[in-house]
């Protein structure tokens, strides 16, 4: 029987809101805190503040049925699930204000004896890192495997794995890493996670875990990357790029990913410079790689500048702002960062038609260019002199114009071989 009945998961953003639904879902009595009241008020609703499906079904039922609860305070738990960002500074190290900032949050209802899981994907050593503070903050108790005499804390590090639009299905379906400060405290945290999920459970310590979450994410860059510089190269010898991606892929040992116009999202555009950061003499190729996809927006960006030269009044229509199809979540976005740089380099002389059928208005990023207007598919279609597809959401996958129609850049391949 499972000792851990009450849990409190420390923001509810895209990973943490669908692991606090899982868990209410299964039995356990879940709170939810984030520092935004306007989450809280929508969760506390049975809302869900952002798009992701099947969530909104579970958020509601949970809520409704009073397993799941939401507030800006943090209350007393079994156990604390620390989910929240853990952006890059200016120097591409790791930002972790907001880990301290749940740690100043949960420090002040511990008790001794509870399990303090975080999940934010980290540098190896955040985990120690945060019972340091939280040991500065309550010197009245100790970490686990101290043998101070003092009421324990157990510590434990288990990153997501989940596809944002799938993540209701990879969050009980996947298996999960989970490392602790020490063996006891993988165990107490995998006793968490065996609530919900019907993945296996791999145990390990914390600063392997945590290196495993980043090794992950730097392997798919590494990937993306060549795929993005093969892109480029056949840019510039005129050759198209899908088609030799099909033939060398029909090699028994070769399997190119397909480029795009750039990595976003809160992970792989992210993840790599927390291994740079904390190796940088022994991590040539994964910094090669994070530069080769940084640039490509702005290879992007070019390659629509040649198409429009000397074409005064032209309208471009980019189409997709999100990072990846099918979601609403423009973090790291290089859909948004072409658009606005093709914005900027036709200002005075051109205008964007930018097309996201999953946001109501332009990021704020956006809204202080003049020459950008958010429009639907049809009207940038019918209306453009170039369109530029950035993102494939199922949603264009029927809309590529005719042979006689607009110019068209396909960043994603949604389109290629079908245009006559």
């Amino acid at each position: 029987m499972s000792t851990v009945e009450t849990v409190v998961v420390v923001g509810l953003g895209y990973i943490g809101l669908p692991t606090a639904a899982a868990l209410a879902d299964n039995g356990v009595r879940v709170h939810g805190v984030d520092v935004s009241v306007a989450t809280v008020d929508a969760v506390a609703q049975g809302r869900v503040p952002f798009a992701e499906p099947d969530l909104a079904d579970v958020v509601h039922r949970v809520v409704t049925s009073g397993a799941l609860t939401a507030s800006v305070s943090t209350p007393a738990a079994d156990a604390f699930i620390v989910a929240v960002p853990t952006p890059f500074l200016d120097d591409r190290s790791a930002d972790l204000s907001y880990v301290r900032a749940a740690a100043e949050q949960v420090a002040p209802v511990l008790t001794g004896g509870e399990i303090i899981i975080l999940e934010s994907t980290s540098p190896p050593g955040t985990t120690e890192t945060l019972g340091a503070w939280i040991q500065e903050l309550r010197p009245d108790l100790a970490l686990a495997g101290t043998a101070t005499g003092r009421p324990e804390l157990a510590l434990a590090y288990c990153p997501e794995r989940v596809l944002p639009g799938r993540i209701m299905v990879e969050i009980v379906e996947n298996d999960r890493v989970i490392g602790g400060l020490t063996p006891e405290c993988a165990e107490r945290a995998a006793e968490v996670y065996r609530r919900f999920c019907r993945g296996e459970l791999l145990l390990t310590d914390a600063r392997t875990a945590e290196l495993c979450k980043l090794v992950e994410n730097s392997y798919r860059d590494v990937n993306i990357a060549f795929a993005n510089e093969l892109a480029n190269v056949c840019d510039e010898l005129d050759i198209d790029v899908w088609r030799v991606i099909e033939l060398a892929n029909h090699h028994p040992r070769v399997k190119i990913l397909r480029p795009g116009p750039g990595v976003g999202g809160h992970c792989i555009a992210v993840d790599p410079w927390f291994i740079v950061a904390a190796a940088p003499g022994r991590t040539p190729l994964i910094r090669a790689a994070r530069e080769v996809n940084d640039a490509r927006p702005q290879a992007v960006v070019d390659q629509v500048l040649a198409a429009v030269a000397g074409r005064p009044g032209v309208r471009v229509a980019t189409l997709g702002l999100a990072f990846k199809a099918d979601v609403d979540d423009l973090r790291e976005s290089p859909a948004v960062t072409v658009a606005t740089g093709i914005a900027d380099a036709l200002a005075g002389t051109g205008e964007v038609l930018a097309v996201e059928p999953y946001v109501e208005q332009l990021p704020v990023t956006m809204r202080n260019r003049r020459n950008i207007r958010l429009v639907d598919l049809q009207e940038a279609m019918t209306t453009a002199d170039v369109v530029v597809l950035l993102v494939d959401h199922r949603q264009f996958a029927d809309a590529a114009p005719g042979p006689d129609g607009p110019v068209v850049i396909d960043t994603r391949g949604l389109w290629a071989g079908t245009r006559g």
